[in-house]
């Protein structure tokens, strides 16, 4: 996303703020820096300093081992050459075909969409905006027939309605929104199911299927778990806690093994406006939210998001929610358990002992890495013996130390700090306030925690880091004082048991250009100038183990390069090179992706397609409704740039990079 986009949507999602974290805990870029000098690996050059300080030696040898040799990777495919234009480019001998696109039906009966005359009951039964997780659910195990579940993380008003923006000097005004245009940014949020065949080649959605479903920002759902009912939660239209309309920013997400839909909240923070009544407790908790954000209008429209005449509103976001796709009348359940924060991400794995384990990032910068262990076992014959796991169990957070070594502290009332003389009365205080708690807990703050990845053939996981650019700890061991690049942090949980409180890390990959001395990026030598990357933020593992990675953030003039999904090989002498397979259009950030359990598919996410514009000297001004950098995908004058779902196959079939 463009770093000069003046369009506060837009701004919302770059988190470019300093942080919200007051502690002094030791950072991530600290406890890199005191375990490699420890180590003794700081020698030769500023560059031979930055690579030795952040790499594992595993990487190390890697990269001296893979020059350009053959077969060792576990990628096969012609890179495509990075760039930036206004169209999207995959790999050679591939198809990137548009399957959804915002405003396309979701049901049979939905009306065609007209960006021109849109309205609330149109976009309640047609595909969101700014779609960002993607998964998919096999129909009796077919990998060309399923459920596609999609979440639409927010809106850009200055790309999807006419007539709104003034330039003046060169600086873009929105029109204040009235009560219209916030009904439609509220049914063009939240998620899209929609059942999905693959024929002749092709896929389509099957708009009479039985499961599709459009959730928004209105759909009622049910909070449970330990904050169920809690006064904190209680508002004048919820006098029980445990009612709430909605759903709201929500970026990656997951699958469970049972089969349900992962829908995190992440910048909740940004919906709402106005200031509590002076003395309410609950000030603090709001402050370490950044709440209010102000980025949406909708507290104009509607009280519940205005902390004036609804203070206890926010507390009611931040979660985790999960939505039963077999039954589309099913209310939508917020599992307070796995605690409350910008989530990013709540991809599972099923332990050796049967709990399943959840990774969650919490995306903002100086925050922290999570998981939740179920206290119950997943039972693959009993769906529904599965279908409330989420509400009991262990949720712990992150503390990596110089020795390779990372602790999961349980967040626990009652444990340590957690106790009612630091106000935390019950385990409700300390879901809610969840960084709180975890502040006090010593957990590590880390450079903007994203999409976190379990990897079931080589039982390690993968943390995107996507960038901290306020990080200000300056040594010779970790001389990106500013973090503009991010980086990735692979852990080996204890005896292979994700479950366990104890594990070991190394850091995969420092990213940015590795022609650059000074960025100090670790990419193994073959990767090429197409292969590197900046901003890791989604990724998946694919059955075969192998990693790709997406990225939001790569700056035409910063990078030279728009955002795409890359491949990034993690063992043997490969380890660390990185191949460019799929890039968007200006504008766009990579979000999805999710392969087919056979993968012969891939799907993508292009959000935001066009934002931004001055970034790129191709356009080289803001991007609005009528003046668009691009109008992928349609690229036709009468219609707007659309966030869309890209479904990608090989020519001739077979494995999706094989």
């Amino acid at each position: 996303m463009s770093a000069h986009n003046d369009f506060k949507t837009s701004l919302l999602e770059e988190a470019d703020g300093p942080g919200s974290n007051p502690t002094q805990n030791r950072t991530m870029g600290e406890i890199i820096a005191a375990r490699f000098s420890r180590r003794g690996l700081l020698k030769g050059s500023l560059a031979a300093t930055a690579i030795t300080a952040t790499v594992s030696p595993i990487a190390l040898m890697a990269a001296s081992e893979a020059k350009a040799q053959d077969g060792t990777s576990a990628f096969s495919f012609s890179e495509v050459a990075a760039g930036v234009d206004a169209d999207h480019h995959v790999a050679e001998g591939y198809d990137a075909d548009v399957l959804l696109r915002w405003g396309d039906k979701v049901f049979a009966d939905a009306p065609e969409f007209d960006p021109t005359n849109q309205s609330k009951e149109a976009q309640e039964r047609q595909f969101g905006y700014n779609n960002d997780f993607v998964g998919f659910v096999p129909i009796d195990g077919s990998s060309e027939h399923g459920i596609l579940v999609v979440n639409h993380e927010y809106t850009n008003e200055h790309l999807m309605f006419p007539g709104i923006v003034t330039i003046t000097d060169g600086k873009p005004t929105i029109a204040p929104a009235d009560k219209a245009r916030v009904d439609i940014e509220m049914a063009a949020h939240g998620g899209t199911i929609i059942e999905i065949r693959k024929e002749d080649g092709h896929w389509t959605p099957v708009l009479d299927g039985r499961q599709n479903r459009r959730i928004t920002a209105t759909t009622p759902m049910e909070i449970t778990g330990p904050a169920a009912g809690h006064d904190r939660l209680k508002t004048s239209a919820d006098a029980t806690g445990r009612a709430v309309f909605g759903t709201l920013n929500n970026c990656a997400g997951g699958v469970t093994p049972w089969g349900t839909y992962i829908m995190s909240e992440e910048n909740f923070h940004g919906y709402f406006l106005g200031e509590l009544p002076e003395g309410h407790p609950e000030a603090a908790n709001y402050k370490r939210y950044g709440v209010p954000g102000g980025s949406y209008e909708w507290g104009n429209v509607y009280d519940r998001f205005n902390l004036a005449k609804e203070p206890n509103e926010p507390n009611r976001f931040g979660w985790v929610v999960e939505v039963d796709i077999e039954d589309p009348t099913s209310t939508p359940k917020k599992r307070t358990a796995l605690g409350r924060f910008k989530h990013e991400g709540a991809e599972s794995i099923v332990a050796p002992g049967g709990q399943v384990v959840f990774y969650l990032g919490d995306d903002e910068r100086f925050d922290y890495v999570y998981k939740f262990v179920t206290a119950g076992t997943y039972d693959p014959q009993n769906r529904a013996a599965n279908l409330d796991l989420l509400d009991e169990g262990t949720l712990y957070v992150a503390r990596f130390d110089e020795d390779g070594s990372i602790t999961w502290l349980p967040l626990l009332h009652g444990e340590g700090p957690l106790t009612a003389e630091n106000g935390f009365a019950s385990q409700a205080d300390v879901v809610i306030e969840t960084r709180r708690a975890s502040d006090l807990l010593g957990a590590t703050p880390m450079d903007r925690p994203e999409d976190i990845e379990p990897n079931g053939e080589n039982g390690r996981v993968y943390v995107m880091l996507t960038n901290n650019t306020k990080r200000k700890e300056a040594n010779a061991a970790n001389p990106r004082v500013d973090n503009a690049f991010g980086h990735i942090i692979e852990i080996a949980e204890a005896d292979g048991d994700f479950a366990a409180t104890r594990g070991t890390w190394e850091v995969l990959l420092q990213c940015g250009d590795p022609s650059v001395a000074e960025v100090g990026a670790t990419f193994s030598t073959a990767t090429t100038e197409n292969g590197w990357f900046g901003m890791p933020d989604n990724c998946a593992v694919d059955s075969d183990g192998r990693l790709w990675v997406s990225t939001d953030g790569n700056s035409p003039k910063a990078t030279g390069r728009t955002d795409g999904l890359w491949a990034v090989d993690i063992d043997g002498a490969a380890r660390g090179t990185s191949k460019l397979f799929y890039r968007v259009p200006v504008g766009a950030e990579m979000c999805g992706p999710r392969p087919t359990p056979d993968l012969t598919t891939f799907f993508v996410a292009v959000q935001h397609p066009g934002d931004g514009g001055d970034d790129w000297d191709g356009f080289g001004r803001p991007s609005y409704y009528e003046d668009l950098s691009t109008r992928w995908p349609d690229f036709r004058d009468d219609m707007p740039v659309r966030p869309s779902v890209v479904a990608i196959t090989k020519r001739g079939g077979g494995k999706i990079g094989a």
